[in-house]
């Protein structure tokens, strides 16, 4: 679609007649009042007694509709029908739509030229961008046969909202047939039958921002500031199919972008940065360690800052990023933007059929989240990861190595520490505060928060890992001599108080640090087990003070008020008794943190040690894995949370339950793109980690925020007071929301023949039977805690039980190319109120078909399209004009 800029006031001078011009001389057009948001104008297109320049053959038409706007003495070629053959009375499904942003007018032209296509293999998009007045050449397959012109103030304001107009050749002379414009609007209903055309009588709203299917509640305009947020350029499609019962359905296909492709990524490097920071001041805190771990250190701290510089620097780039809000598939390769998804996209069928009630059904399609810019050349994370892993376990002689399970359990103390602490420190001066104002029910509740933090505290340093860790610390001191080898498997002790000074006399000390032998492995237990003492012994003397502050209001109420001041002074001092047991608060938790933030940063020393540089520029590749990943995932989750904004099942699933979230690959496991699917199958298995929360937003910022640390990420969704007042009181009080990823995956183009033939498909079946499982525990969860009616559709369980089942039997029986993994995978995901993704290499070729397949056979399957018309309502959304090509040309270049 090309929409011309405006010309100079003087052009349009010359354009239009003089009394269309205001006083200054501009011209005055008069706007099409339409609801915000939506297509500005939708008609449908049908010819009747069209004459064809020769009787050799039937006629193959199709419709060239090109605009002539107000302001300029030009035609803009706009969009196209698809080809009806063999008919001279064709009627077009395709439809004719303009977006809301479109300058059209009731004084804009609109031009209809017929087209015969002789032969439909030279008609390619090339002869599209000749000029309007410029016929094609003969040789390109098309041939003119007529063309009529019409105002859409005539269409817009004629009684029936149909115009039926003369066709003639460019010289204006012979008649060669009519065509039929058609208002449209989505919602309306046409009583006649599939060969007539009949006038629309109701007038229906439906917006690429708004629910169908929601129509009580919060009107179009208060849904549009937050989904505004994050799409962005629609590209819009009109189609009519007839069903089984001769009636006709409308379908609006639409496509956005999402500012979330650069958003959320700059979000996460960001955080990644600060956690990088944090994680080397922790490493420099560690104090001073012997040569061969204090070398180690320096080496460690030396890569980490130069990967720190990668992070700032891409993140710099990304904030220097104008244009498009999506990565076309050109660009997959470019450095600046590995962390970008590949043309990320929402995918939306909007569906009107008689008896019916309307429908939405959404894809989210993406190019398969993976380091492209890296490479593939020793496989992908799935592979990388494995490979690593066993390496690091066989250089122990050079560092201690711990799980993959007891460095995330370190990495997650670490943040329950910097999470916990400043809490405490808050609600402990909170009751401070309260202590001042002598308010008992404030001081109750300052207290019942201060002990519920301090306990979670407490808790976190219940494991072995620590303990172990303070030992393995300790050994790592200079001067530490040990009787027998140390096997990290105790606990803390006072080593860890020595590092963390740098007065010499302290220094000097750690000569006669006690051998192993004589450790006190029960030291670290007295040390955290203190910060429990002394909240009891706050908690009991806030318990006196209340007492004794009762008593006293009892024994003043048979006083006289002179006396009453006396009474309320014997409690003395609330602040003054508890603020020393605070203090003592404050250091007991300090100790603890000085002693678990060492032990902590040393098993992270340990896991960087064992693998410089792979572990860094594994962690760099899993973080862009999960970077495209996750940009996907959050744009489906907030599209999904406005589409069930009116589902009160889907909302009580949602916090009870999760959301079910199902990826649709159509990688090959060949070569590259086997490399691909072993990042892909990581990076959505690591949005397991993911949990959203939603907020009422405070400002018109309604885009998401991200917080927490890799392996731990909140999402916070952003609504309008409006719409978070439609929210159950679960969601409205913070829950936590979580996701279910899952992952089916079926090769389809050639390289897969070459893998089935020659290669191994191993790989892809891993993967699925992994999912199924994540699919069949997701299913049970949902049938435990979920009441069985809650479905909108679909309300018998042995239905899911069955497709259960027969997805089993299809990954089971490893059949060639078996796309009936992918139908089955995709019914699932829809009757359990998913997410659907739908994702190839680039997000094009195999995307494009894969959706347009799937939305014809939804039409098929749940709206009776008529069974004779599947193949051409197919080839309709398939065509070189239709919305899934576009998106094929424009991911290909980006948007200019």
């Amino acid at each position: 679609m090309e929409i011309k800029e405006e010309r100079s006031s003087e052009e349009a001078r010359q354009f239009f007649p003089s009394s269309q011009l205001d006083s200054v001389g501009e011209p005055q057009f008069t706007s099409i009042q339409r609801i915000a948001n939506e297509p500005k104008l939708e008609f449908s297109l049908a010819c009747k007694d069209l004459v064809a320049a020769g009787r050799d053959r039937k006629l193959s038409a199709f419709v060239q509709v090109s605009v002539a706007h107000p302001a300029e003495p030009v035609v803009t070629r706009h969009s196209s029908t698809e080809i009806v053959e063999g008919t001279k009375d064709p009627l077009f499904l395709t439809g004719v739509t303009f977006p809301p942003e479109y300058p059209i007018y009731e004084e804009t032209k609109i031009k209809l030229t017929v087209y015969d296509v002789k032969d439909k293999s030279q008609d390619t998009v090339r002869t599209s961008v000749l000029p309007d007045h410029k016929e094609p050449r003969a040789d390109v397959g098309r041939s003119f046969l007529g063309c009529a012109t019409f105002r859409v103030g005539d269409l817009v304001k004629s009684k029936e909202q149909q115009l039926t107009l003369t066709l003639r050749t460019s010289d204006g002379g012979k008649t060669v047939g009519t065509i039929e414009v058609n208002l449209m609007k989505m919602g309306e209903l046409d009583e006649g039958e599939t060969d007539h055309i009949t006038a629309d009588t109701q007038d229906q709203k439906c917006a690429l921002v708004r629910e169908c299917t929601a129509t009580e509640g919060i009107g179009g305009k208060d849904n549009l500031p937050s989904l505004n947020a994050v799409l962005r350029n629609p590209v819009c499609k009109l189609y009519r199919f007839p069903t089984a019962d001769n009636k006709w359905m409308r379908i609006r296909e639409q496509m956005a972008e999402t500012t979330l492709s650069f958003h959320v990524p700059k979000e996460l490097i960001n955080l990644h940065i600060m956690e990088d920071m944090r994680r080397n001041q922790e490493l420099k805190d560690l104090g001073e360690l012997a040569p061969h771990w204090d070398n180690m250190r320096r080496s460690v701290i030396a890569h980490c800052d130069q990967m720190l510089s990668m992070y700032q620097d891409t993140l710099a780039e990304l904030g220097k990023h104008t244009g498009s809000s999506f990565k076309s598939s050109c660009s997959k390769g470019e450095k600046t933007l590995e962390f970008i998804p590949v043309n990320l996209h929402l995918q939306r069928m909007h569906v009107h059929s008689p008896r019916l009630k309307d429908a939405l059904y959404d894809v989210i399609t993406v190019g398969a989240p993976a380091a492209h810019f890296q490479g593939f050349k020793n496989g992908g994370l799935r592979k990388l990861l494995s490979k690593f892993e066993a390496e690091r376990r066989n250089t122990g002689y050079q560092c201690i190595y711990y799980s993959p399970e007891n460095t995330a359990k370190a990495k997650e103390v670490l943040s329950n520490i910097s999470h916990l602490q400043p809490l405490i420190s808050s609600h402990a001066d909170l009751l401070l505060s309260s202590a001042s104002q002598r308010s008992p029910d404030s001081l109750k509740n300052s207290l019942k928060m201060l002990s519920e933090k301090t306990e979670l505290f407490v808790h976190t340093f219940k494991d072995q890992l620590v303990r172990s860790a303070l030992l393995a610390l300790y050994t790592a001191r200079p001067g530490c001599v040990l009787k027998k080898a140390a096997v990290p498997r105790g606990s803390a002790e006072e080593g860890a108080d020595a590092q963390h000074q740098d007065h010499p006399s302290q220094m000097k000390r750690q000569d006669s640090i006690p051998h192993h032998s004589e450790y006190d492995e029960e030291e670290w237990d007295r040390v955290w087990a203190n910060v429990a003492k002394s909240l009891n012994c706050l908690i009991a003397m806030v318990d006196r003070l209340l007492e004794k502050d009762n008593t006293s209001m009892k024994e003043g109420e048979n006083e006289p008020p002179a006396e009453d001041g006396k009474v309320l002074h014997t409690g003395g001092d609330w602040h003054e008794q508890l603020y020393p047991l605070v203090i003592t608060l404050k250091d007991c938790m300090a100790e603890v943190v000085t002693r678990a933030r060492q032990s902590m940063a040393f098993v992270l020393l340990q896991e960087l040690a064992c693998g410089l540089p792979q572990c860094l520029m594994l962690t760099l590749r899993r973080d862009i894995v999960f970077s495209q990943a996750l940009a996907g995932l959050v744009c489906g989750f907030v599209i999904k949370l406005h589409t069930g904004l009116h589902d009160q099942g889907f909302l009580q699933q949602l916090h009870t339950v999760g959301l079910l979230v199902q990826y649709e690959g159509l990688l090959s496991t060949y070569s590259e793109e086997a490399g691909m699917l072993e990042d892909m199958a990581v990076g959505i298995s690591d949005l397991q980690k993911v949990m959203f929360k939603v907020i009422e937003a405070k400002s018109e910022d309604f885009l998401p925020i991200i917080t927490g640390r890799r392996e731990h990420y909140v999402i916070e969704v952003q609504l309008p007071a409006k719409m978070f007042e439609l929210l159950p009181q679960e969601i409205k009080e913070g829950k936590l929301l979580h996701t279910y990823p899952v992952l089916f995956n079926v090769g389809i183009n050639e390289q897969q023949t070459l893998a089935e033939r020659f290669g191994d498909t191993t790989l892809q079946e891993n993967i699925n039977q992994e999912n199924l499982e994540l699919l069949k525990e997701y299913y049970k969860l949902f049938t435990e805690k979920m009441p069985p009616d809650c479905l909108p559709h679909f309300q018998e369980q042995n239905d899911l039980k069955g497709l259960l089942e027969s997805l089993h039997q299809n990954i089971q029986a490893k059949k060639r190319k078996n796309v009936e993994i992918m139908w089955l995978a995709a019914t699932i995901c829809r009757k359990l109120n998913g997410v659907r993704f739908t994702c190839c290499k680039s997000a094009k070729d195999r995307t494009s078909m894969a959706v347009t397949l799937e939305q014809c056979s939804i039409l098929r399957d749940e709206h009776q399209l008529h069974k004779d018309f599947f193949i051409r309502a197919l080839d309709c959304m398939r065509r070189i004009w239709n919305i899934s090509r576009e998106n094929v040309l424009k991911k290909k270049k980006g948007r200019r």
